[in-house]
């Protein structure tokens, strides 16, 4: 199989493209590493089989040289990041619509498949839980920032749903809920790759709001295998399907697992969500995603807990304080 990764050097894409390397597919990755990065993929490049092109999705004509020459997209170019949304809301919506646009109008002169990732973020303020694939969509008011990026993925898959449905483009739609793991950096706002990096420097764990608000974190290890596995399933094009874990954690818990598993000393700081992102904020209480129907059309779900997960994560980043460290003192 021909796959190209658009966002293919970031967190996500870089594990993608790793094994689908290792199922002996031909992969192309187009990233223009604005929140991606060149060391996630060096390892790949080794292979006879990858190729790496340094570009926009908003480049219509690299976009449909590379489409034309693959049986799959995996598009998972966009805007990540709380952080990211909220400063930069103009790059997010133009980033998440017009690459989506740009990557189905190629697909569609040859009706190559697409596999569109979402975001948990869609569901908004429903508050119906677990978060099944057909439940009600609430977004907040357009005048609250963060919701610009619940909008603009949303638009996304309307569009790519459009696309199946009018132009026969085989299209399907995967919402991802809250995906971590090692090469996950904590830059745009990541909770659990910040939380390790405090705890591993011995910082205060800055928790924002009161804590109590719970999430559901989905390893990317297991997080890919259901993307191989839709991959090679062709009954799904036209439809959403959620992919997440549905071990559901407070962020204050989250924390004080942190702090357990790496040994720190650090202290919880509580910080308002008004200081951290600006006035008038809103964030969600719960996120929990329903697996039901990733289960039954794939028989596999997500399985890898939190716990296990933050070990991961605290493996790959203590060589690099370690290492920093013993440079700082010589």
């Amino acid at each position: 199989m021909n796959v190209l990764i658009t966002g293919g050097a970031g967190f996500i894409g870089s594990h993608l493209a790793e094994r689908c390397l290792r199922e002996q597919w031909n992969v192309s990755v187009l990233d223009d590493l604005s929140t991606g990065a060149m060391a996630n993929i060096a390892p790949l490049r080794a292979y006879q089989n990858f190729s790496f092109k340094f570009g926009s999705v908003f480049d219509s004509e690299l976009v449909a040289e590379l489409v034309d020459q693959c049986d799959l997209v995996v598009h998972l170019a966009a805007a990540v990041g709380v952080r990211l949304i909220i400063e930069s809301p103009v790059r997010t919506i133009e980033t998440n619509v017009h690459g989506t646009e740009v990557v189905l109008r190629a697909a569609a002169r040859k009706r190559k498949r697409v596999m569109l990732a979402s975001t948990s973020e869609v569901y908004g303020k429903n508050e119906q839980f677990p978060s099944h694939e057909a439940a009600d969509l609430v977004l907040g008011p357009s005048t609250i920032g963060r919701w610009s990026y619940a909008c603009s993925k949303l638009l996304d898959e309307f569009l790519g749903i459009a696309y199946w449905r009018e132009k026969q483009v085989p299209v399907n739609v995967v919402r991802f809920f809250n995906t971590v793991g090692p090469r996950q950096t904590g830059q745009y706002g990541m909770v659990v790759p910040t939380f390790v990096r405090q705890a591993l420097l011995g910082e205060p764990l800055t928790v924002f709001g009161s804590g109590k608000q719970t999430r559901c974190f989905g390893y990317v290890g297991d997080v890919v295998e259901a993307l191989i596995r839709l991959a090679r399933t062709a009954d799904v094009v036209g439809q959403v399907i959620n992919i997440g874990n549905d071990e559901e954690i407070s962020i204050l818990q989250l924390a004080q697992l942190v702090i357990e598993l790496t040994g720190s000393d650090s202290d919880i700081q509580f910080v308002p969500y008004a200081e951290a992102y600006g006035p008038g904020f809103e964030d969600t209480v719960r996120r929990v995603p329903s697996v039901a129907k990733l289960e039954t059309l794939l028989g596999y779900r997500p399985r890898t807990s939190i716990r296990q997960v933050l070990r991961l994560v605290a493996e790959q980043m203590q060589p690099n304080f370690e290492r920093r460290e013993a440079e700082s003192t010589t």
